[in-house]
């Protein structure tokens, strides 16, 4: 049903000349509430999606709220040592090259590396046609001055008989002087002579025995029993030796080894000749090489203004499997004990005045109880405890957040810049 309204009297005329009739549905909303909601309608995704942003990030960034543990740790039963560590290398504990003495060209090479050889045995071989030619000339030569010697000694049996001969006419004054004094002067100059054949014999001798030697020098042997760790040469190749002894081979004994350690010049001072010190290589980690130090060298070496003082020991190769040249890792054992307490080193805490130390127990019933302690060797990773402690008791080690994982995450979270929404 409709009605009209009729406008009152100081309504506003319409354009037609009467007045505006408006005709009103019931149930229905004006049009300019209507507009209204449906604007408020459409802001609230807007204002829910401004609260999620902000939820998220009061998630992010708001302060971690966080836990605080002690960490403890049981008080056990090991071996303890406080040892001056150091990177060392392997090397032969004797060795020698074997080079050549004299020049020629390499004919023969009767080992290889890796051989083993024993004393003066034939190891290599130089072509000896040069050597033997020229031992050849000095005989030679040699024989040549004997025969003068021969004839020289003849020269002076003969003057010595004319001396006497001229002696004798002289007297009876059937020669004069002059043929007496010529006399003496050729005796004189035979026995020169034969003197002089005599000193050269000596030199080609000489010069003869020393051709032999170099003769002797063309067949090298070992200088030692060992192992062939080098071979510089080749077979077939021209050794020059006039002012270098080439080297042939080089032999070390492998049986028992050196360990070179390089030491800091902060550590050597508590290095002592004698002490136990041991290895192990990078292959065999737990396996150990024990030995006693021997010497600490005075001279050092300095690599980028760091000083190190070469510290060494013998350790014995039965088996062979240590070789030249490995590396290290080196322990100088200061204090060693077996079978012992031990608590980490970060549970223990030195007084100031007395230098005891204690440590903080965790009770049956929950609490913490501080003792005293009496310890022992100390490392930096453990401290031997000699009385004021069990096997078994927990000692606080440190604290931490409970949390930690959950903190770290907003930690990182809150590194890392935050993805766009929209």
């Amino acid at each position: 049903m409709t009605k009209t309204a009729r406008p009152k009297a100081d309504a506003t005329p319409g354009e037609e000349g009467g007045h505006a009739n408006v005709t009103f549905m019931p149930g229905a909303t004006p049009p300019a509430r209507r507009k209204r909601r449906s604007r408020a309608w459409i802001w609230l995704p807007v204002i829910a999606l401004v609260a999620g942003v902000g939820y998220y990030g009061w998630r992010a960034y708001a302060p971690a709220e966080t836990t605080t543990a002690i960490i403890t740790q049981a008080v056990t039963r090991g071996d303890i040592e406080n040892a001056v560590t150091a990177v060392g290398t392997l090397e032969a504990v004797k060795s020698v090259d074997a080079g050549a003495q004299v020049s020629g060209q390499l004919k023969a090479m009767h080992v290889e590396i890796g051989d083993a050889v024993k004393k003066d045995q034939l190891i290599a071989e130089i072509d000896p046609a040069t050597i033997e030619n020229r031992i050849e000339i000095n005989r030679a030569e040699l024989a040549n001055l004997q025969a003068q010697l021969q004839s020289k000694k003849a020269q002076l049996v003969f003057k010595q008989a004319n001396i006497a001969r001229q002696r004798n006419l002289v007297a009876g004054n059937a020669a004069a002087q002059q043929a007496l004094d010529q006399a003496v002067a050729d005796l004189a100059a035979a026995e020169a002579d034969v003197n002089a054949t005599e000193a050269q014999i000596r030199k080609q001798q000489a010069t003869l025995a020393g051709d032999e030697v170099d003769l002797g020098y063309t067949k090298i042997y070992a200088p030692m029993a060992g192992t062939i760790v080098a071979n510089p040469v080749k077979e077939g190749q021209t050794l020059n030796a006039s002012q270098t002894a080439p080297t042939i081979v080089t032999i070390g004994d492998l049986s028992t080894m050196t360990v070179r350690a390089e030491v800091s010049e902060a550590d050597v001072g508590r290095l002592k000749v004698g002490m136990e010190a041991y290895f192990t290589l990078l292959g065999q980690p737990g396996k150990r090489f024990t030995g006693k130090l021997r010497q600490v060298e005075p001279s050092p070496t300095v690599e980028n203004n760091v000083v190190l003082y070469n510290a060494l020991f013998d350790v014995p190769n039965a088996d062979g499997e240590l070789m030249i040249s490995m590396s290290a890792q080196v322990f100088f054992v200061q204090a060693a004990a077996r079978d012992v307490l031990v608590v980490p080193s970060g549970a223990v805490t030195m007084k100031r005045g007395d230098g005891k130390a204690q440590v903080t127990v965790v009770t049956a019933s929950g609490g913490n109880e501080v003792r005293d302690v009496e310890t022992g060797i100390r490392n930096r990773v453990s401290v031997e405890v000699k009385s004021g402690l069990a096997e078994g008791d927990r000692v606080v080690v440190g604290s931490g957040d409970a949390d930690g994982s959950a903190a770290s995450n907003r930690g990182s979270r809150r590194n890392m810049r935050m993805p766009p929404m929209f």
